[in-house]
């Protein structure tokens, strides 16, 4: 148990620099740098207009864990690619402030799932509202279940990529 403890403590350590690289490009939207016209290629209409309510910060980071999957799995399915661009778009409901994005960057998202109040709770949700935007707003119902799954895989297969791309970011 100690030994297990000890791994999930580490691997959370290695990822920290990354994590605090991404934080340091989000604390202002005018800072983040989407490749909208790139993205937008890759969605139907109403996932693109899902994509687009999204913060800029948000869309950036969808950009770069879209580029690196498809860089690694080049013939990804056209869903998976969507997913990727839209994994955080449940995060749209409300802008985080920039102390809240501070805060649910350090707290674990199965923490976050338990407190029911503001951001941490939209942090911890999210997968499940963003498939349900994508539902109600006309999406690929691929795209929501990826989305939906993208936190916790269940033996999807590319989920699990979303998911593994998305911790790498």
């Amino acid at each position: 148990m100690p030994t297990r403890f000890f791994g999930k403590i580490s691997s959370k350590l290695r990822k920290l620099p990354g994590k605090v690289k991404r934080l340091s490009r989000s604390v202002t939207a005018s800072q983040a740098q989407p490749n909208d016209a790139w993205a937008l290629g890759l969605l139907t209409p109403p996932e693109a207009r899902l994509y687009l309510s999204m913060d800029a910060r948000d869309r950036e980071h969808a950009c770069r864990v879209t580029a690196a999957l498809l860089a690694a799995y080049p013939d990804s399915s056209p869903e998976l690619s969507a997913a990727a661009l839209l994994h955080d778009s449940g995060k749209s409901l409300r802008p985080y402030r920039v102390h809240e994005r501070v805060l649910v960057g350090l707290v674990p998202g199965r923490a976050a799932q338990q407190l029911p109040f503001g951001a941490l709770y939209l942090r911890g949700q999210h997968p499940a509202i963003g498939a349900e935007l994508l539902r109600r707003t006309g999406g690929r119902e691929r795209v929501a279940e990826l989305v939906e799954r993208h936190h916790a895989p269940k033996g999807d297969a590319e989920a699990a990529l979303l998911h593994q791309f998305d911790d790498l970011e």
